[in-house]
Order: C-alpha cells, then sequence, then structure tokens
C-alpha cells in the first residue's frame, strides 16, 4: 500500500512540478518581459525551488562524449557489452587504435539505491588510461517476475561472469556495498583455481568488517531485527511497472534514508541554492542541480538482495567471521594468493567507518605483503573516495599506477 501510495503523491505532484518549472522560466528567461519586474528573481527562485522539490528524477545519462589522451581529444561512447536480466555492462568505448593495450577495469558500481551514473567522476577520470567497463544495475521494478528473484548470491554469480567475460588480465575495483560480494567471487574462484581471476583487486569503501568503527548505517542494521526489515521496508512493485508484483525495497524509502542522515545540511543546500538564484549566482545553482539531479535519482533493489545483505553482512557478519558458505561453498579469501590487494578508505566515512575495508587485508592473509597496498584518504569523506577533487588528483592516480605495477 506504501508504494500505491507514492505513486498517488507522485500523480499529484507531477502538475504542479510542471507548472512551477514552466512559472520560473516565465520570470527568468530574458525573453519573457515579465523577467524584467522588479522581484521577477525572488519569484522566479521559489518556483524554481518547489519545482526541484516536486519533481520526479530519471535516471540521468552518463555524458561522457570524449576524454584527453595525451594531450588529444578522443571520442567516446557508451555501449552494452553484456546484457543480464538485473545488469548491464557498459564499456566505455575510446575511438583509440584497436592495438591499445591500456589495462581493462571491471567497474562493480553498487546495488544501493542510486544509479551507477553515481560514479560517472570515477569512470571519467579512469577513462584517458584504462578500458573500462562498469555494472549498470537495472531498475528492480522494471524486472519482470519472470526472471525470477534476484539474491546477494546472484550477485556474486554476475560479478563471476562478468571477469569470466572480460577474460584474467582484468583490474577489478568495487566501491562501497560490492566489495563483499566481489571479494567473495575472487574467493570462490581463487579456490576453484578458476582460469580468469583478475589481475588486481581494488576494494574502497566498503563494509568488509561492519564491526570495525560502527556507523549510523550499521548501528541501525543491527538494532532492529531482520523479520522488521521485512515487515516495514519490502513492498510490491504497483500494476504500472514491467515488475509488477515483484517484492522490492523502494528507492523512494531509500533516499528518505539518505536525507535523514543529514538533514540539515540538505535543507541550507537549498535555501543556499534559492538565494544563489535571487544573486544571479548561475555557477553556483547549476552546480546544485547537477548534484541533485544525480543524488535524487534513485532505484528499487530487489527485496531477496536487500534482505540478504542486511542478514549476511551487517547483522551477523558472516564474512569476516569465516561462516559464510554460497550455493554451499565456504567463501574463504585465504584462497586468494596471486593477485594484488588494494583497499581505500576514507578517514571522515560515515557510511562505512575506518577499518571496516582494511580488514580485507587480514582476511586475504595468503597474498604477499608485497602485493597488498592501503590507503586512507585524509579529511575525505564516503563519495570523496570516488569522486571530486581528492579523487582525481590523488586516489585515482593511485590506482592508476597500482594497476601498471601488477599488469
Amino acid at each position: 500500500m506504501l508504494y500505491d501510495f507514492h505513486e498517488f503523491q507522485r500523480a499529484f505532484l507531477n502538475p504542479l512540478a510542471y507548472f512551477t518549472g514552466q512559472s520560473s522560466q516565465l520570470f527568468s528567461h530574458p525573453y519573457s518581459p515579465l523577467a524584467y519586474t522588479p522581484v521577477s528573481r525572488q519569484i522566479a527562485a521559489s518556483y524554481s525551488l518547489v519545482h526541484r522539490l516536486g519533481k520526479e528524477y530519471e535516471k540521468p545519462q552518463w555524458g561522457l562524449t570524449s576524454t584527453e589522451i595525451n594531450g588529444q581529444t578522443v571520442a567516446v561512447r557508451d555501449e552494452t557489452a553484456f546484457e543480464k536480466p538485473f545488469c548491464k555492462l557498459v564499456n566505455f568505448k575510446r575511438d583509440v587504435p584497436a592495438d591499445t593495450q591500456d589495462p581493462v577495469v571491471l567497474l562493480v558500481a553498487p546495488l544501493s539505491g542510486h544509479h551507477a551514473t553515481l560514479q560517472r567522476d570515477t569512470v571519467k577520470a579512469l577513462l584517458p588510461n584504462h578500458n573500462v567497463y562498469i555494472t549498470d544495475w537495472v531498475d528492480a521494478r522494471m524486472v519482470s517476475l519472470r526472471h525470477g528473484p534476484f539474491h546477494l548470491n546472484d550477485y556474486i554469480a554476475y560479478v563471476r561472469e562478468f571477469l569470466e567475460f572480460l577474460g584474467p588480465d582484468t583490474h577489478v575495483v568495487s566501491v562501497c556495498q560490492p566489495t563483499v560480494p566481489v571479494l567473495a567471487a575472487v574467493s570462490l574462484m581463487a579456490a576453484e583455481n578458476a582460469p580468469c581471476l583478475p589481475k588486481t583487486m581494488t576494494l574502497m569503501g566498503g563494509p568488509i568488517d561492519t564491526r570495525e568503527s560502527p556507523t549510523q548505517v550499521n548501528e541501525l542494521a543491527v538494532k532492529k531485527s531482520h523479520r522488521w526489515f521485512a515487515d516495514n521496508l519490502i513492498h510490491r512493485v504497483p500494476a504500472k511497472y514491467p515488475g509488477f508484483g515483484r517484492k522490492v525495497y523502494p528507492g523512494f524509502l531509500q533516499h528518505s534514508g539518505f536525507i535523514a542522515m543529514n538533514p540539515d545540511r540538505h535543507a541550507q543546500s537549498h535555501y543556499d541554492y534559492y538565494l544563489n538564484l535571487i544573486k544571479g549566482d548561475n555557477s553556483d545553482a547549476a552546480a546544485h542541480q547537477r548534484f541533485y539531479d544525480e543524488y535524487n535519482a534513485v532505484l528499487d533493489m530487489p527485496a531477496e538482495f536487500y534482505l540478504d545483505t542486511i542478514d549476511v553482512v551487517f547483522q551477523r557478519q558472516l564474512l569476516p567471521r569465516g561462516e559464510w558458505e554460497v550455493d554451499g561453498k565456504r567463501v574463504d579469501p585465504s584462497a586468494i594468493t596471486g593477485i594484488a590487494l588494494f583497499t581505500i578508505e576514507g578517514e571522515l566515512d560515515d557510511i562505512s567507518g575506518l577499518g571496516q575495508t582494511r580488514a580485507a587485508q587480514t582476511l586475504c592473509k595468503n597474498i604477499p605483503e608485497s602485493h597488498k597496498q592501503h590507503y586512507t584518504a585524509p579529511g575525505c569523506g564516503h563519495y570523496g573516495i570516488f569522486s571530486g577533487r581528492r579523487w582525481r588528483e590523488t586516489i585515482a592516480p593511485q590506482l592508476a599506477e597500482f594497476f601498471r605495477k601488477y599488469a
């Protein structure tokens, strides 16, 4: 019923969002006479703010059409290289000679509420010197019930399948939530002596061991029972979508959780946006729009995957305890011996606390110390380790050097 009520609310707000969007243009467009009235900026700013608070946010485009290689602008196009019901493997094809031997990077994006486009800056920084693939997860409300459920084990199977598709020279990078299934996939492949193990494995800001420096996110997951999550956060997709009847953790609930973590910061950001519009500071207003166009675009997660993650990763911490079994096989990171490991954390990460990702260094005890690397980004929050200035200027160069060192 909650999902249906949300759809009713959206149907009510859509006309309001359209009206306020058009009205904002009437009082701000240079060809409109209303734009030159005494309080036009205040009126336009008010309408614009209401429009952005009430509008529905669609999945953003990648918008990565070019990159710079050796001082030359090179065209880029995103193509689906491999497609599964719940995920598309997207390749950013660069207009470079066919014999270019840049490292192949599999970037495993989180399935945690936002679209993979949230990692646009991650991809952008890697493009000049790498052949980049990324997991572009499909909104669960768009996946028909005929494709069946999607569990955490299925996520691991997808990662394995993508690694096998890309071949043994791949460098796998995971950010946040997928650090756990990526480590599991590589552990299982290593135990089986699978032929397509990656060259390197990079784990960034993820909940490998949530017993280390628990955050607000971790504490919520353990305060409530598994039954509470199933009863209160899982809903069925309404009839208007292809996934009608599928049980999901709705994106709008996850978005509400994101906002609730820092409500004052978001309120201040919207107020600053209003003031910038009044002052005519279009560059700061545009930056606000770009951020929230991405931040407010959310997707539904399959209920099975979400509940498995709550149980396995946050409540029982099966991976660091050595008690996790996937399809009857124990996940043992000590089976990994022949690849290089790089763990990255943000000093101020309020989602995956300090030490949670670094725990993989201890779990992968049979990787030689000479093949292990760790970096804690000073003054860096969760999103800062994969986007923004610190990512581009400090972390991305270290990552590129790491790939080439062990290629």
